[in-house]
């Protein structure tokens, strides 16, 4: 009697077979060894990679042959590093094992040249590159302008949920966090409908469940809402700029609802165009 595969194995079995295929391709050569030919098995020997990763033969033999093993985040970190994975195959392999990577900092692949040109031309208003989780992978002069540079955060904490709880800098602009800020978690958590069991989706929020006493009180009230646009008002430090009105429209770069998408912040009267045009130009 034969028995259908459970989901674990079958990611299992995929990320066996995926890491076998990688670790076949590369020559010792490429990653400082001697070279012989007197060779059976393509590319790296399994002894090889574990001693390149710097885990147990026997731990990355078995997780070669898909056994249920723990695969933590910082020891695939180490074999996606061996293996020379590029991001795309990074984020493969990360999937497969279940496990956030923790090199948040890896470019995403949706970060491409037209994308950040886009966002160059779209100033003096502010726009940002986003993916479903929040996280900003790309964004203008005139984003970190308005909001302050997220590029001055650690890399794990360049998320719109984050910053919104959690930076100072963000928290004096927003003028509606009382508006804005359950509505952002009533969409996150209809967004994180079908991720509830990936880490990449768990990881922040539990990081804010843990750091901030107001998101937990709005988290454990399991509203969700619609992606849909406002009128947001936000006040800029500098005096000469001060209130500024705008509604943020999303250009979705696929159909589909997971896609990424560039966020634009519109002004919503002419003062704020008037106002967001001077600090272009304060601005340089």
């Amino acid at each position: 009697m034969t028995t259908t595969p459970t989901a674990a194995e079958v990611r299992r079995g995929e990320l066996a077979a995926f890491l076998r295929s990688r670790r076949e391709r590369i020559t010792p050569e490429e990653v400082g060894l001697p070279g012989t030919t007197r060779r059976r098995t393509p590319g790296l020997r399994r002894e090889e990679v574990a001693h390149l990763s710097a885990v147990g033969v026997t731990w990355y033999t078995w997780l070669e042959q898909g056994r249920a093993i723990n695969v933590s985040a910082s020891v695939l970190d180490a074999v996606a590093r061996a293996l020379r994975l590029d991001p795309a195959e990074r984020a493969h392999a990360f999937a497969l094992a279940g496990a956030t990577d923790p090199r948040a900092e890896t470019v995403s692949p949706a970060v491409t040249p037209t994308i950040l040109r886009l966002l160059e031309r779209l100033e003096p208003y502010p726009a940002a590159l986003k993916n479903p989780r929040y996280d900003i992978l790309a964004h203008n002069r005139a984003y970190a302008d308005v909001f302050s540079d997220p590029a001055e955060e650690a890399p794990e904490h360049r998320n719109a949920l984050w910053l919104m709880f959690m930076s100072d800098r963000w928290r004096v602009r927003l003028l509606d966090r009382d508006v804005m800020l359950p509505e952002l978690i009533a969409k996150y958590r209809k967004a994180m409908a079908e991720h509830v069991a990936e880490p990449a989706w768990k990881a922040p929020v539990d990081e804010l469940l843990a750091a901030s006493e107001e998101f937990r009180a709005l988290w454990e009230r399991r509203d969700v809402a619609p992606m849909v646009s406002h009128v947001k008002r936000y006040q800029h430090p500098d005096p000469s700029v001060g209130l500024l009105r705008l509604e943020h429209r999303h250009m979705w770069l696929a159909p589909d609802g997971d896609a990424h998408r560039v966020v634009a912040y519109l002004p919503a009267d002419d003062e704020t165009e008037e106002r967001l045009s001077k600090l272009a130009v304060l601005n340089g």
